[in-house]
């Protein structure tokens, strides 16, 4: 497994657990509503674990399984990985913005963190791209 998909998977990993973290203090709050400010959790659990976790492990496993270019670009086999890297960075740098931002209730920075989960994505669609190709049997 290339180290790109590996820091993706293991950060993956963490937002799982956190988002499960925040779901279960959520959970709990219902229970025993002894914090009412478990339910301003709620955008941070959403984002963490649709975005960090959920499209972060599918990127992630993309980035490793896709077929190379082994015979084009042979110093290259993955393409330009730069994209890769860079939506590895947007998107953790959105969630870790937009999260706390949606449970202060801070519209500004929820769209700014957004807005980075959302160019993360479209790094990777545009690192993935040239992968995506007819079967050669």
């Amino acid at each position: 497994m290339p180290p790109l998909s590996r820091y993706m998977v293991r950060l993956a990993l963490l937002h799982l657990a956190l988002g499960f973290f925040f779901g279960g203090l959520m959970l709990a709050h219902k229970a025993f509503p002894i914090a009412p400010w478990a339910m301003r959790l709620l955008p941070w659990h959403i984002h963490s674990l649709l975005i960090g976790w959920t499209i972060q492990l599918a990127f992630g496993v993309a980035y490793w399984i896709f077929p190379r270019f082994a015979l084009e670009r042979p110093g290259d086999p993955r393409g330009r990985a730069g994209w890769a890297w860079a939506s590895l960075v947007l998107l953790n740098a959105g969630v870790l913005c937009a999260g706390p931002a949606g449970a202060m209730g801070w519209g500004p920075g929820l769209a700014l963190g957004s807005a980075m989960e959302t160019l993360g994505v479209l790094a990777f669609v545009v690192h993935l791209w040239p992968r995506v190709r007819p079967a050669i049997l």
